[in-house]
């Protein structure tokens, strides 16, 4: 019997993933991994050379009939005329666009309104605003601007400084809901566009979640972010609620209508399958377990032991983990801070209980943000390396209101894109089984009423 073979790619900060999974039944047959370099501004060449290696590692693409690319969102690649990359791209993470993204927050009061998000650092529009203000000779010579997984899907078709058909590129409508520029009507909004880098440019055209390009004999997906490759990859729906855990937070939604959140916190962001994916996102995740886990001389394992050996609430001493400053709330400035202590609840197993329960209060703060806006949350889907941690299993039943279910782990992003290019190929989204162990519930209110008022 002939069997069909889709492919999916996770072009992430850290590396490229690349799934190969059987069409009926979803099986992941092969796969392959390369690095990306370190650092927030990265010459594009070095995501093409990973997902080349990641390619050859996952037994390449000959046998393959569709293949899609999920990628990290808001990433800056502008191109020149002959579409060659005018500088290294500055990723979601870089920084220093913070004051060019008040800026366009203070010269469109409407802009969550234009764009269904707050600008911050991250998005592509305050980028280019950066751009044009600290290297106009660069900025003038912009001709296409295309987000990470754009580009390598051009790249990926043929395309690039040898055959330079900017009209070519493409992305996807949760990619574009990233940049401050696409509308959540499903257009550009060229304005925007023009007062961040000063003058108009060639976009990528924006794909339907089920629409496709081609590679020679290979059909290729629409592509998507990230988050909206891993809600694909999780099969949520509406009603479902994901809650990653690594080393920063996300908590995202699916709905069947867009959101505006005129405070910032909550972004208005789109899915792959033509619903949206408003999302908050925290600096401080896994890596306040590892802070706590290093001071205690353990190793996450132990740290789990230990926290339950505690009782819920950790006798009142309350951590709250903005180690780093926190994106949300936006406190960029903050740091840490160790409540509540006293010679009965300064313990080694309250302390490591206390760093659970204040990173998950943090990430229920967060969906808290979501649900005020009206999102129906029936279902945490739980991911993220420490959501295989019993302990944060078990207190994440205790802190959140809402029934905790823990997938199998995986690549969800690129088993996102692999379910992606099935639909491409076949018009049809396929209903491949995400196997999950639902937590018992044990909801103790009194967690998130200790952290709410240290606040």
């Amino acid at each position: 019997m002939t069997v069909t073979l889709v492919a999916g790619v996770d072009s992430s900060t850290q590396s490229c993933k690349v799934v190969v999974r059987d069409l009926e039944s979803g099986l992941v047959v092969r796969s392959g991994r390369a690095p990306h370099p370190d650092g927030t501004s990265v010459d594009p060449a070095a995501w093409w050379d990973a997902l080349q290696a990641a390619i050859a590692e996952a037994g390449g693409l000959d046998d393959v009939a569709a293949i899609s690319i999920g990628g990290q969102q808001h990433g800056m690649v502008v191109l020149d005329s002959a579409g060659r990359v005018i500088r290294p791209a500055l990723l979601w993470n870089d920084t220093r666009s913070a004051q060019a993204a008040a800026d366009l927050a203070a010269e469109f009061p409407d802009i969550v309104a234009r764009t269904g998000s707050s600008p911050v650092a991250s998005f592509t529009a305050t980028k280019l605003r950066w751009l044009r203000d600290a290297e106009p000779d660069n900025a003038s010579r912009v001709a296409a601007v295309a987000l990470p997984h754009d580009w390598l899907t051009w790249r990926l078709r043929g395309f690039g400084p040898d055959d330079a058909a900017l009209d070519e590129l493409v992305t996807d409508r949760s990619d574009a809901s990233g940049t401050s520029y696409w509308r959540p009507s499903g257009s550009y909004d060229r304005t925007l566009l023009v007062a961040a880098l000063g003058h108009d440019v060639i976009l990528p055209r924006v794909l339907g979640p089920s629409e496709s390009v081609t590679a020679g004999a290979i059909v290729v997906g629409a592509g998507a972010g990230d988050n909206a490759a891993a809600a694909l990859g999780l099969g949520a729906a509406v009603g479902d609620v994901v809650v990653s855990i690594g080393t920063s937070g996300t908590v995202f939604a699916v709905t069947p209508d867009p959101v505006f959140d005129e405070s910032g916190a909550v972004a208005g962001f789109a899915d792959a399958t033509g619903n949206f994916l408003p999302l908050v996102a925290t600096l401080n995740a896994a890596r306040v377990l590892d802070s706590v886990a290093g001071l205690l001389g353990v190793d996450h394992e132990e740290l789990g032991r230990l926290a339950l050996a505690a009782t819920p609430g950790a006798d009142g001493l309350v951590l709250q983990p903005y180690f780093e400053g926190e994106r949300t709330p936006n406190l960029p400035d903050a740091t840490a801070t160790l409540f509540g202590m006293s010679l009965g609840s300064t313990t080694r197993e309250n302390l490591a209980r206390a760093a659970i329960e204040g990173m998950l209060c943090a990430l229920a703060d967060g969906l808290a943000a979501v649900t005020r806006l009206g999102v129906d949350a029936r279902r945490i889907l739980l991911i993220g390396g420490a959501a295989q941690n019993e302990a944060v299993q078990r207190i994440a039943a205790q802190v959140f209101d809402v029934p905790v279910s823990i997938p199998t782990p995986g690549e969800y992003v690129a088993l996102g894109a692999a379910r992606q290019a099935a639909w491409a190929l076949t018009g049809t989204l396929p209903t491949w089984p995400v196997p999950a162990v639902a937590v018992a519930p044990d909801h103790h209110p009194l967690i998130r009423a200790h952290y709410a008022a240290r606040r």
